[in-house]
């Protein structure tokens, strides 16, 4: 009975293993069921974050670092998961049991990252941005601007005056002025925090105002429609802003600075506002200081004139008198000055002069009115236009709301549509006319040119010049424009002229059309009825416009087109873009000289009916989430196809047939997926007798990120693979075929040999300019020194390595009379980001340092292998005699080593590793790193803004100049120690 008691107790610890192995094996397939479980909730909370997360960034707001992380972690997790599931459904029966238990705590891994992924307090922060630095005009010598500049400038800069009103006749120069007092704030920061530029409106109503605002502040506020709530969340975001300057330019109206969400400017907050306005009352109704613009003096006025028209006009003395005279009949008014001088730029004929001046002459007198004297000067300016179709396409700008960002390219497709540009084959020269047209005007000063911070063009119409065209088109041609006006329901039908030849009601809240009957408008072109909340249309509605070309009903919420379109035989342009409720569209048929039709991101499932009669169509948008199919022998029908947009940003389901696409001629612009690589390479091989000057390929199933969608659009010529076969192919053949012009590439996910080199023929690719190549298990090195593609070597400017888990190397050098690289091997490439490459140990051999002369960006994360990002330790430094004690990268601006646990060295034994240019370093999870040498330098790199580290981790670094650690504190922001 005495050794009972320890066997028991012997075998109770003997048998608690074997339970623990026996539960795991017994129950391993229903752990790994629970565990796919899990993934997929985790997977759904991923993309309602990122749903959220695109909701959330707006302008002047950036991601955080723990979002970036946890997404980070779920695609790793994922990664990892995917792993476990081939190796257990290969795995013996027996073997099971140990593998439970690694199922078992990734179960509880993949539950605490879901938990983790709530983010109560938001997905995005604000970007440090101090203000917009506005473009402005040069002021040469004293002038009157000048000395008005002074006054507001001694308003802001003392502690006396709050609030300055600056006011003046439309034309005189208030917002010029302001712009420079904008630009001159930006360069003194010691007295203020921020600067904030809102552009009011004639037509702005204190919600809009609000939403100005807002939208300034990168604040959503929509959502909320009572004032006090929105007056609320603005008056705590501006606090937020600390000493503030907030310039309202172009104010028409009194607002109560509490009414609208403006904290009150006071010596304690040292806050400021400044308003431009055209009436005296405004400024002493919201308790400005007045600042009056005054009329140019008439030499300043004359210099104006000169600067504007060119000074050669002085070498003719018959010309200069003239021009004296222009500038006595433009009453020393800056824009009445620029227009009128801008008309005649480049004309040094006298007769031509002396017959302009009649001209002005005549179209001003008999007027006393000043505001209707500068509209008089502005005809002018219009009248002087040498092609009516330049005048249209400046009328048709009016038809934009007033301060409307009127992008290029959609203003051309409506001058297309309603043959303004005509006359042209190709949609490319189309566009080249449209730009021309346009770089016109903005010659003429009646536009003014301007690009958004994505880098797209677009113009804007200065309020006076559109109140000039709306004063011409209440004539002949006869508009009626409502745009960006608050209406909720259409214009009385009084209104609805028969000369009415254009109608604009863009961006307004009209939800119904209450009326059945249809507007006698014979002679109606365009009907524009975007950017509004129409649900229902009267199914007659269109039935009197006979006439009407362009139809727009893009960004509202109708669910059926009305019947009455199928009748519209005229009609080259029918548009419902991002009409999302829109489920039916009646027949097409009958519409058979459209041109342009656009259902992208609408609710429609199937492609209209009759499609395949539009013989004439040029562009096709079918871009939609929605749409699953496109029959077969459509697109052969519709051989003048010019444009065709078959995928959706992010998701891509719908796919054509490489002969069907290859048929289309006179297509220029393709954007969409074939099925499968032998059908990508029927079409590509068809394109080597013709080019595309546009186009998104793309083979296989793709979900985009918007960082994705980005890089699209800088480049014009892109293909994207992904999960595709690429190993396939005829003995001495690439099994993939790639336009000569291609600028990106994507692989993605895809079963392909072992580097680019055996991939396809990039010898004739000299135009690559970014590549991504991500989840490819095969690739064991991009390229290599032995197969050198000189042209892509050379030209690439972009390089993304992602989740390549058998990569080596990023340039395989063979040993041999090969081994070494070309000249300029990489010399153009400005960004590089290297992640999840676990077999990687070093990125950059000796041999490629002198060629990294353009490097701007290095991004490093998740390799657990690397060691040395620049390699030092190769058998060809001596040969190649690399300088390994004075190693630069001129340019290089931001350095991100993120999650690198074996990383001892940047570039280990070089005393002299320079980067003067680096801006931003951001280090995370790199314990074995001890030392930083790009900013171990006295002087330390003068540019560096931001090095975002752990402190403890940067307490601890080696330092061989200590006076720069000191030197660099200031720019460190310290993570939280997880």
């Amino acid at each position: 009975m005495e050794i009972a008691g320890p066997m028991v107790e012997l075998v109770k610890i003997v048998l608690a293993p074997i339970r623990k192995c026996w539960k795991y094996h017994r129950g391993s397939s229903g752990y790994m069921k629970i565990l796919n479980d899990k993934l997929e909730a985790l997977k759904c909370r991923k993309e309602d974050r990122e749903l959220r997360l695109r909701a959330e960034l707006l302008p002047g707001k950036k991601s955080k670092k723990e979002v970036e992380l946890w997404f980070a972690k779920v695609e790793k997790i994922n990664l990892e998961i995917e792993a476990i599931q081939r190796k257990f459904e290969n795995l013996k029966y027996f073997y099971r049991a140990c593998f439970g238990n690694i199922v078992f705590k990734k179960i509880r891994d993949v539950e605490e990252l879901y938990e983790k992924g709530v983010f109560p307090d938001g997905l995005v922060e604000d970007i440090p941005h101090f203000g917009d630095l506005l473009p402005t005009t040069t002021l040469e010598g004293e002038t009157t601007t000048k000395r008005k500049m002074r006054e507001i400038w001694a308003c802001l800069m003392g502690d006396e005056v709050r609030k300055v009103g600056v006011y003046g006749m439309g034309g005189i120069g208030k917002t010029t002025t302001m712009k420079h007092i904008n630009n001159c704030i930006l360069e003194h920061k010691d007295k203020f925090d921020n600067v904030i530029w809102v552009t009011v409106s004639k037509s702005s109503t204190l919600i809009r105002l609000q939403d100005a605002i807002a939208c300034k502040l990168g604040l959503n506020i929509s959502r909320f429609e009572d004032e006090t709530r929105r007056a609320g969340l603005l008056y705590d975001s501006l606090i937020r802003k600390k000493r503030f300057v907030l310039i309202l330019d172009d104010l028409w109206e009194v607002y109560r600075l509490e009414d609208v969400g403006i904290p009150e400017p006071t010596p304690e907050n040292g806050c400021k506002l400044v308003l431009t306005t055209r009436s005296l009352d405004v400024c002493r109704g919201m308790s400005c200081k007045s600042i009056r613009m005054e009329l140019l003096s008439k030499q300043e006025a004359r210099n104006l004139f000169l600067n504007t028209v060119g000074r050669d006009v002085l070498c003719d003395p018959n010309l200069e008198a003239i021009m004296n005279e222009f500038v006595e009949e433009c009453g020393c008014l800056p824009l009445a000055i620029i227009t009128v001088a801008g008309s005649l730029k480049g004309i040094v004929d006298y007769c031509e002069w002396k017959t302009s001046l009649e001209e002005l002459k005549a179209s001003i007198e008999g007027d006393t009115k000043m505001g209707s004297t500068v509209l008089e000067h502005l005809k002018f300016s219009y009248e002087r236009l040498s092609d009516k179709k330049l005048q249209d396409c400046l009328l048709y700008c009016a038809l934009y709301p007033e301060d409307a960002r009127i992008y290029r390219e959609e203003l051309i497709e409506y001058l297309i549509d309603e043959g303004i540009i005509d006359g042209l084959k190709s949609r490319q020269a189309r566009f080249e006319k449209g730009h021309s047209m346009l770089n016109k005007l903005e010659n003429a000063c009646l536009l003014e040119g301007l690009v958004d911070d994505d880098k797209v063009k677009y113009v804007k119409m200065h309020d006076l010049v559109r109140d000039m065209s709306l004063q011409i088109t209440s004539a002949n041609p006869k508009f009626l424009v409502q745009a960006g006006v608050g209406l909720r329901d259409i214009p009385d039908a009084e209104r609805w002229e028969e000369g009415l030849v254009r109608v604009s009601l863009i961006r307004n809240n009209i939800s119904h059309i209450q009326s059945a009957a249809s507007p006698r408008c014979p002679g109606l072109l365009t009907l524009m009825l975007n950017y509004n909340m129409l649900k229902n249309i009267p199914d007659g509605f269109f039935s009197l416009m006979n006439s009407l070309k362009v139809l727009d009903l893009s960004y509202t919420s109708i669910e059926n087109l009305p019947k009455s379109v199928s009748d519209l035989e005229n009609l080259t342009a029918l548009l419902v873009r991002r009409c999302e409720r829109l489920k039916y569209v009646s027949s097409l048929a009958n519409l058979r000289a459209l041109r342009r039709l656009d259902c992208s991101y609408t609710g429609i499932t199937e492609v209209p009916e009759g499609v395949d009669f539009l013989v004439n169509l040029r562009y096709l948008n079918l871009e939609s989430r929605n749409l699953h199919m496109l029959p077969d022998g459509v697109l052969p029908k519709l051989s003048n196809l010019q444009c065709l947009l078959l995928c959706h940003n992010f998701f891509n389901i719908l796919k054509v047939k490489g002969e069907e696409l290859a048929s289309l001629r006179k297509l220029e612009t393709f954007k969409g997926s074939l099925y499968d690589i032998n059908h990508f390479n029927t079409y590509i091989s068809s394109l080597e007798e013709r080019g595309l000057a546009n186009y998104v390929i793309k083979v296989g199933y793709q979900f985009y990120e918007y960082d994705d969608v980005y890089q699209f659009r800088r480049h014009k010529k892109a293909i994207i693979l992904t999960q595709c076969d690429i190993t396939e192919s005829l003995p001495g053949e690439y099994p993939l075929l790639l336009p000569k012009d291609v600028e990106l590439l994507s692989i993605r996910e895809c079963c392909i040999v072992k580097s680019l080199c055996t991939l396809a023929s990039f010898n004739n690719v000299t135009n690559l300019r970014s590549c991504t190549i991500s989840i490819c298990e095969r690739i064991e090195y991009v390229l290599s020194s032995a197969a050198c593609i000189v042209p892509l070597l050379q030209n690439l400017e972009e390089l993304r390595l992602e989740d390549l888990s058998n990569l080596h190397w990023l340039i395989k050098e063979e040993i041999g009379p090969s081994s070494l690289l070309p000249p300029g091997t990489f010399s153009s490439l400005r960004n590089i980001l290297v992640q999840y490459c676990s077999n990687l140990k070093r990125l950059f051999t000796p041999s490629l340092l002198s060629s990294l002369q353009n490097l701007e960006e290095i991004h490093v994360k998740y390799c657990k292998q690397m060691e040395e990002i620049i390699s030092t330790s190769h058998n060809q430094n001596k040969e190649e005699g690399t300088d390994l004690f004075n190693i630069a990268l001129p340019n290089l601006k931001v350095l991100e080593l993120w999650g690198l646990p074996k990383l001892k060295n940047i570039c280990n034994g070089t005393e002299s590793l320079v980067a003067s240019s680096l801006h931003e370093v951001s280090i995370w999870k790199c314990p074995n790193l001890m030392s930083i040498p790009f900013l171990d330098k006295e002087p330390y790199p003068p540019l560096v803004q931001s090095i975002d580290v752990h402190k403890q981790w940067w307490e601890s670094l080696e330092w061989q100049h200590p006076n720069s650690k000191e030197a660099l504190q200031h720019a460190c922001k310290f993570w939280v120690q997880e």
